[in-house]
């Protein structure tokens, strides 16, 4: 499969993901780092720069797609990590307070676009059956 061969409608699909994503986490994230209601700790001042840079790349994703996928993939698996290790134990456990609970809709309605939107066939041509980056120098001849 070649960038050809993946649909205008899917890089269309594409591109509305990655302008959301942009969009939302813009939203949500530059503010928290930026005029925090009081300052941000270690591990939330992490997750809102991940966020932050997250959502300043899928701005490139808008003009360019599929090399930009690996974002997706990065989102797709850490949002159903965070769904398998986080909000899988809260459920099983008797139930999550209301912010695990949204995190836990949010998460899931994000890992089903992103499953949804990925051209899965090209994921497969170049990322899994495209030979790999030579791993030796080459001798100069």
């Amino acid at each position: 499969m070649s960038a050809t061969d993946v649909s205008t409608l899917r890089l269309y699909l594409l591109r509305a993901l990655y302008l959301m994503n942009f969009a939302f986490l813009a939203v949500n994230t530059w503010p928290a780092l930026f005029a925090p209601a009081q300052p941000l700790g270690p591990l939330d001042g992490t997750a809102f720069s991940f966020w932050a840079a997250l959502s300043t790349l899928c701005a490139l994703g808008l003009r360019y797609p599929l090399q930009m996928l690996p974002l997706l993939l990065l989102q797709l698996l850490y949002k159903l990590i965070w769904l398998l290790a986080v909000a899988l134990p809260f459920s099983t456990g008797g139930g999550a307070d209301p912010l695990t609970a949204q995190m836990t809709k949010t998460f899931a309605g994000g890992a089903i676009a992103d499953l949804i939107v990925i051209p899965w066939g090209y994921v497969l041509a170049y990322y899994v059956r495209k030979p790999g980056d030579r791993w030796k120098f080459r001798s100069a001849a």
